[in-house]
């Protein structure tokens, strides 16, 4: 059984004062540090796929990352390299493997707090 994280220190931060914003197209990323760990909200406009906003910037075929979050609001949906596709949608949870790619689907931003892959998202 793994061993479970501790928390050391009682924090709270806020995403609307985040301490790094990355914007590559269609993207806003707002990372906010907290001892131990880094928290992502991903913003993901109508028209975002990863391939087209994300791909030119990390140079990679699929994302390499995998992500564990909640989204807040819109849809995504992810399709994995062997065709495998899950539409997340708000108020979901989610895990993704790497080797995938990822489209917003509808008019309505995809939003999403992000718990593993934050401090490497959209990163050069």
């Amino acid at each position: 059984m793994p061993m479970p994280v501790s928390v050391v220190r009682l924090q709270s931060r806020s995403h609307d004062t985040p301490d790094e914003v990355r914007t590559p197209s269609k993207t806003r990323v707002e990372i906010v540090q907290l001892e131990g760990f880094t928290i992502g909200r991903f913003t993901f406009e109508p028209g975002w796929r990863w391939s087209d906003c994300i791909q030119p910037v990390v140079n990679t075929d699929h994302c390499q990352l995998s992500h564990v979050g909640y989204a807040l609001s819109g849809r995504i949906t992810v399709q994995m390299q062997d065709g495998l596709q899950k539409t997340i949608t708000a108020g979901e949870s989610y895990t993704i493997p790497p080797g995938h790619d990822a489209w917003v689907e509808g008019d309505v931003p995809f939003v999403a707090l992000e718990v593993i892959s934050a401090d490497a998202f959209a990163k050069a």
